[in-house]
Formats: C-alpha cells, sequence, structure tokens
C-alpha cells in the first residue's frame, strides 16, 4: 500500500515537473535556488546592485561566466507555479532593444525570483540622480539618446506588446543604461504578477510618489496616459538632475512639476538646466521641457501619446504652448489640493466628459486641431 501510495505521489510529481519544464522550455530557463544562491555568493550584501518595491536586485555571475542581475521577489504571489510561469512566459516573449531581457526565473518554495540580463551602468537613477561617487558624466547627446530610446521601448509596451503592457512605474530607477548608454526599461509586466491589494509600492497604487498622474493615484484610473505622465516627469529629471520624489523646490516646497511651471511663468525655464551640463543647443533643450509639460497636463486627454511624444523629441517640431495648462499635481498626505482634484470638479457637470482639443502636431506646421471627447480611463 505504501509502495503504490508512493509511487502515486512520484507520478504526479513527475506530471507536474513535466509540466512545468514544458512551460518553460519556448522563452524562459528554469533555475534551481542553489545555482541562483551559487551565483550571487550565498546572496552576500557586496553584491546587491539595487532594491524597490518589487525587491532586492543582486549582481550574479552564472557557471558558464554569463553575468546576470537577479531580482528577488518581495511580495508573495497568490498565483499557481504554471499561472505564475506563464506571466513570466508573456513578459519574456516582450522584446525590444529598449527593455530589460528577462532571462529566466527561479520557482522553488516560496521564493519568486526573475533573472535578467546584466547592464554595466546600473539604473538611470544611480547614474544621473545617485551620490557623487557613483554618478556618470551624461552631456547633452547622451541624455537624448536616454529620453528617446525610453519613449521608443514605452511605445513599443502601449502600441506593439501583444497584450498591450502600462507599466504603471515608470521612474529613473526602472531605466537601466548599458555599456554604450542605451536606457532600457525594467520591471514591465510585474505587477500583473500580484494581487491588487498588495501594497509593496510606495503608494496604495502601483506606482512611486513624485512620478504619479493624479488621475491614477487618486482614482486608480489607469490608463496609458499615466505612464506618459511619468516619463513627463522622467524628462524632467534627466534635464535638471534632480530628483522628482526626493526633492522640494523653492520657499513653497513645490515638487518638480511645479517649479517648472513656476519658472516656465516667470520666463526662466533654463534655470532649471542640471549645472552639470554644459554646453546644448537651447532651443532643443526648451523643446524638451515643453514636451515634458504636455506629458504632466492635468486631464490625460490634453497628454500626447508616447508616438507623438517620439515625433516631439525627434524633430523640430512646433508646439501649441497656448493650450498648455498647469501640471496635474498629486500631493500625499497633503491638506493642498490636488490640480487634478480641480479639474474633476469643474468638469462633473458636463455628462459627457470635458472637451478639449489636441495640442500636438508632427510636423514644422501646425495641424487643424481636432476636438477629441474624454473617456474615463478603465
Amino acid at each position: 500500500m505504501g509502495c503504490s501510495c508512493f509511487g502515486a505521489f512520484k507520478s504526479y510529481k513527475d506530471n507536474r515537473e513535466t509540466q512545468v519544464q514544458e512551460l518553460t522550455t519556448n522563452n524562459v530557463r528554469l533555475f534551481s535556488y542553489n545555482s541562483l544562491r551559487s551565483a550571487t555568493g550565498h546572496f552576500h550584501p557586496s553584491n546587491k546592485i539595487g532594491g524597490g518595491g518589487f525587491g532586492v536586485v543582486y549582481k550574479g555571475v552564472l557557471r558558464d561566466g554569463t553575468h546576470v542581475a537577479i531580482k528577488c521577489l518581495s511580495a508573495e504571489s497568490k498565483q499557481g507555479t504554471n499561472e505564475f510561469l506563464t506571466e513570466i512566459n508573456m513578459i519574456s516573449d516582450t522584446r525590444h532593444p529598449n527593455l530589460v531581457q528577462l532571462i529566466g526565473c527561479c520557482v522553488e518554495s516560496d521564493n519568486r525570483m526573475l533573472i535578467y540580463e546584466y547592464l554595466e551602468n546600473n539604473s538611470l537613477a544611480c547614474a544621473l540622480l545617485g551620490s557623487k561617487g557613483k554618478r556618470v558624466a551624461l552631456d547633452w547627446p547622451k541624455r537624448v539618446a536616454i529620453c528617446l530610446g525610453t519613449a521608443s521601448g514605452l511605445a513599443f509596451l502601449h502600441e506593439e506588446a501583444t497584450p498591450p503592457i502600462v507599466h504603471r512605474d515608470i521612474k529613473a530607477s526602472n531605466v537601466l543604461i548599458d555599456e554604450n548608454f542605451q536606457p532600457k526599461i525594467g520591471d514591465f509586466g510585474l505587477a500583473k504578477l500580484f494581487p491588487e491589494n498588495v501594497t509593496h509600492l510606495s503608494t496604495r497604487v502601483a506606482g512611486t510618489v513624485g512620478y504619479l498622474a493624479p488621475e491614477y493615484a487618486l482614482f486608480g484610473q489607469l490608463t496609458k496616459k499615466a505612464d506618459v505622465y511619468s516619463f513627463g516627469v522622467l524628462l524632467l529629471e534627466i534635464i535638471s538632475g534632480r530628483s522628482s520624489s526626493k526633492a522640494a523646490f523653492g520657499v513653497d516646497l513645490l515638487i518638480l512639476v511645479e517649479w517648472v511651471w513656476k519658472l516656465r511663468e516667470e520666463g526662466r525655464l533654463l534655470d532649471i538646466v542640471d549645472p552639470e551640463l554644459t554646453e546644448y543647443p537651447e532651443a532643443e533643450l526648451l523643446r524638451f521641457i515643453k514636451v515634458a509639460l504636455f506629458c504632466t497636463q492635468a486631464a490625460p486627454t490634453q497628454r500626447p501619446n508616447m508616438k507623438q511624444v517620439i515625433d516631439m523629441l525627434s524633430k523640430e517640431v512646433s508646439l501649441n504652448e497656448k493650450l498648455l495648462t498647469a501640471p496635474g499635481v498629486y500631493r500625499p498626505h497633503s491638506s493642498k489640493r490636488s490640480s487634478y482634484d480641480s479639474l474633476q470638479k469643474s468638469s462633473s457637470g458636463d455628462k459627457k466628459g470635458m472637451q478639449s482639443v489636441n495640442p500636438f502636431a508632427t510636423s514644422t506646421k501646425f495641424e487643424s486641431f481636432q476636438s477629441v471627447t474624454q473617456m474615463l480611463p478603465r
């Protein structure tokens, strides 16, 4: 009887392992916990290269000599092994030059780990906003390449990935830089691996304070335009060399987007430029700042999509600045009213939604504007 039970259990176990193996052979390598522990020197603190809401990241060297980044996920997924691996396969199948490539994963006992390609220059947060000893000299051409590459990767996630992916947490620490200073977006698709009520990030929604679109932070309205807002904030960080989530500006302790808007009204936009940037084409840099302001408009429909953003950043386009309004602002634990909150109240009487116009032209001359009806994000 005992032998029969053991045989049945072994058969079940073999079938499960076969199912898992079949699920991982197409796109993802399945790593054992012991192999990753060995690769990281038993997860030695000296090999820790990053950390955040989704988990701690270690540098590792596989047995074949490949350098990798190993992310130990901090929040426990309630999915079964096969469901988890199905999501991982979808992420690994999403490939683009400006997306970090997922190599494999570990699903063993309670451990959930992801193995990524290793990028030499760490994250943009480290290279641009980190301590002086860790910063990397980024001239204007390098910053332009980082802006355009990040925009290209995000446009791919929104428009070409199947199914489309809303990142939810675009920020400097999720943009990694390779040896040629090309940017790659990391952590895309990870929000789907965890239950909706997991509060493992900086707020009750997936995202980081300082980058959050107000309609998402306040009402949970998630669309691609929430990513566009975060990208606009990232643009301002790249230009200014200042952190949106860690710094306040002026006597009023404004957040970055508010400070930039105030300088615009005062005709002092160039005051935001990183002091480390000594040479730059003024007209191009100013255009980048204005694109960032369009990306951070309070009303989601006033923001461009990422393909329009790429056009505006890469070409000498004309922008109708008269249509610019104050950026949307989310202030956690503050008595100050969100500009988006005010916008919602002012338009609440319109049952069909707020009417706006498309302020974006993709040529050197203005094109005729078409009215756009705001659709409530789902």
